[in-house]
Order: structure tokens, then sequence, then C-alpha cells
């Protein structure tokens, strides 16, 4: 028996440029598939009512490191190099996996709730074999649609990211691969989250490159955040390495040099920026504009909710606004016009949906409402005092429309909110995280007074 769900008579944003907008649209989902998207379909299915709702595909986030729930804004004022220390040295090494299974349900959660259907889990903090278990049972209980990162362990500072000499552990990969991801068509696929050149010496970067490539599974590497990042070159290292390949997302990007843009741009390398967490943190300005100078197409991420908000309204303000700003004070200061070529609120929903399903390797499945695709889909509330009334409906989401607005979203077919609400036991998973901060607080006190 098919299932069949018509979502009636939102202002649909489909992100497909042969559908184009409807500002009182349909979309019908039959068995977790978008089946048709039009402005009045007629079938026997349940109805959602989406009347004073903007509808749109569902958020990606390229890149979060969502096992940090649990210890949200202890950095609130941190630099980078703060981070390393407060985040990486004090409290990754005492993450358990209950913690990190607490952080990643949790976190997968807050995404569903504000909207994000798709998220790359930068999940590098696996202390033990028994931590990437813990953090994809979170993952699936969640019914996110995830790229789960296997990332180095996080028992050392020094020992993990300085000139590093230890490679993540090849054969754990190997068994995670195969006892979750034997298929690359499920909710979870996999990647590899690498430290790369400047962090690792030549024969682990070449090594971890190498473990990805043999696994067939992408990788996914910080590079340029900040001028200390920026000086090592790390995409030119990885060229003169041979290691560069459409295969690679390079996250941040802020200092990359006009050789380095280059070279990602023609091995066919994607882009994730962080617009908060560049400006916040000190890693530099977020290179949205730059990224599609040279052709490419940016995506945009949370990073660490330690020291930035959870959801993708943030990041396309950020975005938007420091992008705007910047070129308004060049255009000041060298006293010529601003060009028509700025930066757009429609561009800033696009990069936060379909560039980000590019970026994640599953524009096949999601990132726009076309036909054939899953149904990820998410509506927005504007008939809130804080969007309405609407003029502009990608304008409205990009720019005025919140976490409060997100009033129904779909993953794969399955309704995961629904009238602003979660489906989900929010209590339980509340409970879990709590418990793992007051666990962590206990243990880095403990540690502190060892």
């Amino acid at each position: 028996m098919t299932n069949r769900t018509v979502l009636r008579g939102g202002h649909v944003l489909s992100m497909d440029p042969d559908i184009g907008d409807l500002p009182q649209g349909d979309v019908l989902i039959e068995d977790g598939r978008i089946a048709a998207v039009r402005p009045d379909i007629s079938a026997d299915a349940e109805v959602l009512d989406m009347t004073g709702r903007i509808v749109i595909p569902g958020f990606v986030d390229t890149h979060r490191h969502t096992w940090e729930a649990s210890i949200r804004n202890v950095a609130p004022d941190a630099t980078l190099d703060d981070y390393f220390v407060d985040i990486l040295d004090t409290f990754a090494p005492l993450y358990t996996p209950e913690d990190v299974y607490a952080a990643n349900l949790a976190g997968a959660l807050e995404c569903l709730n504000a909207g994000i259907t798709t998220l790359v889990d930068w999940s590098h903090i696996n202390n033990s074999p028994e931590h990437p278990d813990a953090a994809i049972r979170g993952l699936a209980e969640s019914g996110i649609r995830a790229q789960y990162a296997y990332g180095s362990a996080n028992t050392s500072l020094a020992d993990y990211w300085f000139e590093s000499k230890i490679a993540i552990p090849g054969d754990d990969v190997r068994r995670i691969r195969g006892k979750y991801f034997a298929s690359d068509d499920g909710l979870l696929t996999m990647a590899l989250a690498t430290r790369g050149p400047g962090f690792c010496l030549n024969d682990v970067v070449t090594a971890e490159w190498a473990l990805a490539r043999e696994l067939d599974i992408p990788i996914t590497v910080h590079v340029a955040m900040g001028r200390l990042a920026g000086r090592f070159g790390m995409v030119k290292q990885l060229n003169d390495l041979g290691l560069l390949g459409a295969d690679t997302t390079y996250i941040h990007c802020c200092y990359l040099s006009e050789e380095e843009w280059r070279m990602v741009a023609d091995s066919g390398g994607t882009v994730s920026i962080a617009p908060q967490v560049e400006l916040q943190m000190g890693h530099g300005w977020p290179p949205v504009m730059t990224a599609v100078e040279y052709g490419l197409r940016p995506s945009l991420s949370i990073d660490v909710v330690t020291t930035v908000p959870g959801d993708m309204f943030t990041q396309m303000r950020a975005a938007f606004g420091a992008e705007r700003a910047r070129v308004n004070a060049d255009c000041w200061k060298a006293n010529m016009p601003v060009p028509d070529t700025m930066l757009t609120a429609r561009q800033m929903l696009e990069f936060a949906t379909l560039n980000g399903a590019h970026v994640a390797g599953v524009e096949d499945r999601t990132g726009s409402l076309t036909p054939g695709k899953r149904a990820d889909v998410v509506a927005v509330d504007a008939t809130a005092l804080n969007v309405a009334p609407v003029h502009d409906a990608a304008a409205a989401v990009t720019l005025s429309a919140d976490v409060s607005n997100v009033d129904t979203v779909i993953v794969d077919g399955v309704i995961r909110k629904r009238d602003g609400r979660l489906v989900a036991d929010v209590d339980r998973a509340r409970r879990l995280l709590q418990e793992s901060r007051d666990r962590l607080l206990a243990a880095k006190e403990a540690k502190s007074a060892a």
C-alpha cells in the first residue's frame, strides 16, 4: 500500500530551477519520495495544511562537531586558540561513549527542531572503539539524514594536533564502514574527518587519504582557519602530495591563497563555511563570495555550539551580513560604487539547502523539492509577527525567520516535527544531555584537583 501525504497550499520555494517558486502550491510525498510539486494536486492522501507556511527543502549543515552539545556555551568568548585548549585538551579526553551518545542524540534532535534535515557529523571524539558506535547510535535514533565523519581521538592535544605521528585507526574505520555503512544508500552515510598537513606529518596525511579512498568514502578537512593555518598552505601541501580530489570538502578556507582556491576548484573539491564561528573566533572573513567567484558552490555549517548557536538562520545572516559589510567597507575606502553583484538573500537560502546537499554528497536525494528526490521538507510559519507580512519569501526565511517559526520537519517522508513540536522523546534526550554535562564537569574538576 502506498503511503501518501500532500502538503497543501503553502508558498513553495522548491530550489529547483525547473519548478521555481509557487506562491500557492502543493507537494505530494509518496513512500518517502517527492512525487509531484504543482499548484494544485488531487490525491488520496493525508493532507497537511500549509496555509500561511513557506515550504522549503530541509537545511543541510555540512560540518558540526555534534558531540559538543553537552558542553554548549562553555566557551562563549573563545578564540580558535582558546578552543584547542579549553575544549580539545580539556573536555574531549574526558568523553565516554555515553557522553557521545547523549550529545549526538540531543544534537541531532536540535538540528531537526531547527529545520536541519541533513547533518555532516564531524566526529573527532573517538577516544575508544566504543565511541563511534555510540555516535552513530545517537544519529540513527534521532531520524536525521547524516554523514558520519569518523575522526581522530582527542586524548592528547599535543599528540593529535601538532605534527601528529598518529593516524586515524584504519582497522576501526574499516569495522565501522562494514558494520554500519555497507551500502551508501541509507539515511546515514560515512566520511573520514582528517586533520591534514601542518597538523599531521606527511606520512600520516597520506595514510589517512589512502584509507578513505580504499573504502570509497569522502574526506572532510579544516583548512586555512586563521592566519596560522593559512600559513600552513594546507591545500598546496595536499597538491604537492598528489592528494587533491573531488572527494574532499575543505572547511573554512578563510586564508586560502589565490593559487589554493584554483587548486580546490580545478580538482572538483567542495567548500563548507561556518560564518558565525569564523567571525567570532578569529578564523577570518567567511569567504562565501570568493568561493562563488572561483566557480565553487559554498555550503554553510554550524561548527561548535560551545561558542555559537546551532541553527542555520544564524549562519545565513552571519554570512550575508559579513560579506556585504566587507564589500561596502572596501568600496567606501576605495571611493568607488558598490557593485551590482553583491550577495543576495536568495543565494543564502541556496547555500543552506541545495549547495549543502551537493557538499554532503546527497544532492541526488535531497537539497531541493524535486520529484524523484527523497522528501526532506521544512515548513516555516510565515504568519508569526517576526515574519509577516511576506513580500519576498526567500528573504523572509533568510532574514526574518528563526527556530521558533519552524513548524513542520519531514525527513525521508517521516514527520519529525509537527505543529511546532518535535515528534521525539525530548525529555529523555534533555535528561541524558544534562547527566552528561554533570559527569563531564565532575571529571574536569577531579582532573584539575589531581
